[in-house]
């Protein structure tokens, strides 16, 4: 049974661990998901590990990371939704959602991300919170302005080599 660090009625966030390899692979070794957050469009297995590790790392070091999701119900691993530092002096994480191709238009991303940023505000305290998107991806177009977000201006984002739509929610 899996650590459950927060819920939501139909699912629950989890902690990346040394062993979840398995689950990391799933997801970032698929170029259906990566396709639009890598330059390359799909991830090597060192760049799978690498990130593994380094959500891993945040979690140490921060306390927040791209947590694993899964549904509630029968704790099928659906991809990752969370927080990293973004402007530690400003205090402002940026929040980020992967979801595994089969799960794409179930509104898991916008039940995760929508608990993901009451985490921020909340418990977290932030005073914003930032995210950007790739400018070929239409759906984390539509969902980040379903959340709430306010566009700010395209910024370059070195992984993918473009310039990405980008938008902040502060604190009320």
């Amino acid at each position: 049974m899996r650590e459950k660090i927060l819920e939501t009625d139909r699912l629950f966030f989890s902690v990346w661990k040394e062993n979840d390899m398995k689950q990391a692979h799933e997801l970032w070794g698929d170029p259906e998901v990566t396709k639009l957050i890598t330059a390359s469009g799909k991830m090597t297995e060192k760049e799978i590990k690498n990130r593994l590790a380094k959500e891993i790392e945040n979690y140490k070091n921060f306390r927040v990371q791209y947590f694993p999701l899964y549904l509630k119900e029968n704790e099928i691993f659906v991809g990752c939704c969370g927080l990293r530092p973004y402007d530690k002096e400003k205090n402002i994480l940026e929040m980020g959602i992967h979801i595994k191709k089969e799960q794409w238009g179930k509104g898991i991303a916008l039940e995760g991300c929508t608990k993901i940023i009451e985490y921020a505000f909340n418990i977290l305290k932030a005073s914003a919170v930032f995210v950007g998107h790739n400018p070929n991806n239409i759906g984390s177009a539509y969902l980040i302005k379903k959340l709430g977000f306010t566009y700010i201006e395209d910024r370059y984002y070195l992984p993918t080599g473009l310039y990405h739509p980008s938008y902040i929610f502060e604190r009320k």
